[in-house]
């Protein structure tokens, strides 16, 4: 049994992250903990989940506007804003290199997926990548190759560690699936995306993940996570939040488990009071005893985890959260 975070803590500064750095690598490590690249998106759209992904990305340009991220079409000097982005993000890495060069555990980091990327970019000529086919192809290619580059980025930066493991975050998937992501005029609502097309996306890049040498996970803290077609498309591991399963999510979750794939189960809240580690270890075991599963026989393929990302807690409860799963997966384990 071991213990992660999602990615995203409090705080609007450089200081912030160094803090949320100290927090991951004090309570997130040895055989019980998968460290991770903190996230800090208070500090703007630079350094929030789509900014920081399309950092990453070399083969298509992107600006901010009033509405969010869109591609410029252009093939000149990159735009300031994701010249930005990617500053902050090798910022942020030379960090994680000096405090964490001789890490020796598995390690994660998280980037948006092709089809939360798609939900939330424009095209440069207005509303969603979501709207355009070969603008969604475009879109998915390019981040399978960025995706590629940064696996081998942090294999240099963290020569020691035993494991990487690369959390396509897809909280809009759900949402693109059931054609309920809304048009730039808000009247109407993007057409559906059927599961081949999102499933061949989703392949691309998690075997790019793979391919680089790293573990591919995809997180989703929305209700209706297709967890089979995530895993069908390459998905060695699938982060939900615990409370948002119905009973198919919690078979399919249970099918996972016995196949031998990961399952990250958020269990731990980001709003109102933290409850103890006692109470959270009992909702685990209640939750493998209704699905019929020895914990001595799925621990090893069990993750504990907060809810969804700590930006929206306050610094000492993100603290708090993280060490709360840690002593979960510590109790679980026995």
């Amino acid at each position: 049994m071991r213990a992660t975070g999602i990615g995203s803590f409090p705080g609007d500064t450089q200081r912030d992250y160094d803090e949320a750095l100290a927090v991951v690598l004090g309570e997130l490590t040895g055989d019980e903990g998968i460290g991770h690249v903190p996230e800090v998106p208070g500090r703007g759209a630079i350094a929030a989940m789509t900014g920081r992904t399309l950092g990453l990305i070399a083969e298509l340009d992107a600006d901010l506007q009033p509405g969010g991220w869109r591609l410029t079409g252009s093939s000149g000097a990159t735009p300031l804003d994701q010249r930005r982005a990617r500053s902050l993000l090798a910022q942020d890495l030379d960090a994680l290199e000096e405090r964490a060069s001789g890490h020796t555990g598995s390690f994660k980091t998280q980037v948006a997926g092709p089809w939360t990327l798609a939900a939330t970019v424009e095209r440069p000529r207005g509303d969603k990548l979501l709207a355009d086919h070969g603008a969604r192809r475009e879109l998915a290619q390019a981040l399978a190759e960025a995706v590629a580059d940064h696996v081998g980025d942090l294999r240099r930066r963290l020569p020691a560690a035993a494991e990487l493991v690369v959390q396509l975050d897809e909280p809009a998937l759900p949402a693109v699936m059931a054609g309920a992501v809304p048009t730039a005029s808000g009247f109407g609502k993007h057409r559906t995306i059927h599961p081949p097309e999102a499933s061949e996306a989703l392949e691309w890049v998690l075997a790019a993940v793979r391919d680089a040498g790293a573990v591919p996970w995809v997180h989703c803290c929305a209700p209706d996570v297709p967890l089979a077609l995530l895993r069908g498309a390459g998905a060695a591991g699938v982060m939900v939040d615990l409370a948002l399963l119905d009973a198919d999510g919690m078979d399919a979750a249970a099918e996972a488990l016995e196949a031998g794939d990961t399952i990250a189960l958020g269990v731990v809240p980001t709003s109102g009071a933290l409850p103890s580690d006692k109470a959270l270890v009992e909702r685990v075991l209640r939750w493998l005893d209704v699905l019929g599963l020895d914990p001595e026989v799925v621990g090893g393929q069990l993750v504990v985890t907060p809810a969804c990302g700590l930006a929206g807690s306050t610094a000492a409860d993100a603290r708090r959260a993280t060490e709360l799963v840690r002593s979960v997966a510590r109790s679980l384990a026995g």
